[in-house]
């Protein structure tokens, strides 16, 4: 965490040579691969960093929890967006130009291809919503 706060501070103030510097530092001891553009607000944290691989285009808000083998990815110069509060489980995968909203919980393995509303708990391939914020159970039957 400490070299993609070091590499985000140096993006912000435009030291280029500085930001390659940690961004590579992070690859090799983090073994995690941060874009150099990626951009979240405070509390974001790498629960285990390796294998986690997220795209320079990346948006993220808040107290956002990543857990290994993570992938948060472009397609066609496409980035998701994330809100606040958002858990994302071991292996999944969030994938185009999605928006996930604020207080979610994206399980293990699950991958993400269209967008996530506020306050639910999504699995599955492709992700759909297995829970809503007030604990009701409830399947998504929709692709």
């Amino acid at each position: 965490m400490a070299c993609y706060r070091l590499m985000a501070w140096s993006h912000r103030h435009h030291l280029v040579p500085l930001t390659m510097i940690a961004n590579k530092v992070n690859a090799v001891l983090g073994q995690c691969i941060i874009g150099r553009g990626a951009t979240f607000g405070p509390g974001f944290v790498l629960i285990h960093s390796q294998g986690v691989v997220i795209n320079g285009a990346v948006r993220g808000g808040s107290r956002v929890f990543v857990e290994h083998q993570v992938t948060i990815g472009a397609e066609k110069d496409q980035s998701p967006v994330l809100g606040d509060r958002i858990f994302l489980g071991a292996g999944a995968k969030i994938v185009g130009a999605v928006t996930i909203g604020s207080d979610v919980r994206v399980g293990a393995n699950a991958v993400v291809v269209r967008d996530v509303p506020s306050g639910v708990t999504v699995g599955g391939v492709p992700a759909r919503i297995l829970r809503t914020q007030d604990g009701a159970a409830s399947i998504d039957a929709a692709p």
